[in-house]
């Protein structure tokens, strides 16, 4: 990098990066060596979500993730592949999850105005989503592979559109319609005390008191593809003596 030259840049407003924009309240804007030549290996995600959006399922082949949260409170889950577990970590103001290179991972907003900051150690993020996965893998492999009817999966995967990003899509069942009798317990991992993969319940049972990142009870609810994930708001600590 010539730092004498006049098109050396060191600085940016992120703001005027959005990449992806679901609606006022959902949407991502970026900051990488494109925008700022002399970030050399660092770039970043400015995440904004509304209560229950979620940042799709997906993985970064090149660059690690440290995601923080500035505001609002969010649940970071990822699949570590040297154990086979699905882990959540609740995240508020001042807190970060981390997330290893290549590793499937995902966010979920738990309330409303959070915003997440996504750094990354490569100048430009590269992403792999499930919505292009999903949607370009043909359907008679999906179905011939794992045995499936391929009319019910072509019909299933139907509505997915490649580049989804931000879900749920716009018109989609809204959090308040989803059945709460459809339950499965998610228990936050705070330590090393992970929830195996294989035991992930994605069937309909009854809730059960777990003990997670608060002590509290965390539920997820689903109704097909649309859920919400309920947690406790976040107490800042008292200021006064």
């Amino acid at each position: 990098m010539d730092y004498t030259s006049p098109n050396t840049q060191f600085t940016y407003d992120v703001n005027c990066n959005t990449t992806f924009k679901k609606d006022d309240c959902n949407y991502i804007n970026t900051l990488s060596i494109k925008e700022l030549n002399t970030l050399e290996n660092t770039s970043l995600l400015d995440i904004f979500l509304s209560r229950s959006n979620v940042v799709e399922p997906h993985y970064h082949q090149n660059a690690a993730e440290l995601v923080y949260c500035i505001c609002g409170a969010a649940v970071v889950s990822l699949i570590n592949p040297f154990t086979n577990e699905l882990l959540h970590f609740p995240i508020c103001p001042g807190q970060v999850a981390n997330v290893p290179q290549g590793w499937w991972h995902y966010e979920v907003a738990t309330m409303d105005n959070t915003h997440l900051l996504a750094i990354f150690d490569a100048p430009i993020p590269e992403v792999i989503l499930a919505s292009d996965i999903l949607s370009l893998t043909p359907a008679n492999v999906l179905a011939h592979t794992y045995c499936l009817n391929e009319a019910k999966v072509k019909d299933a995967l139907a509505p997915i559109k490649p580049g989804t990003f931000i879900g749920p899509p716009v018109g989609c069942c809204e959090p308040s319609k989803v059945q709460a009798e459809h339950t499965a317990n998610m228990q936050p991992n705070a330590y090393p005390n992970a929830y195996p993969m294989t035991q992930q319940a994605y069937g309909y049972q009854q809730p059960l008191p777990v003990q997670g990142y608060y002590n509290q009870r965390y539920v997820q609810y689903y109704q097909q593809q649309p859920y919400v994930q309920q947690y406790p708001q976040y107490q800042y600590p008292s200021t006064q003596e």
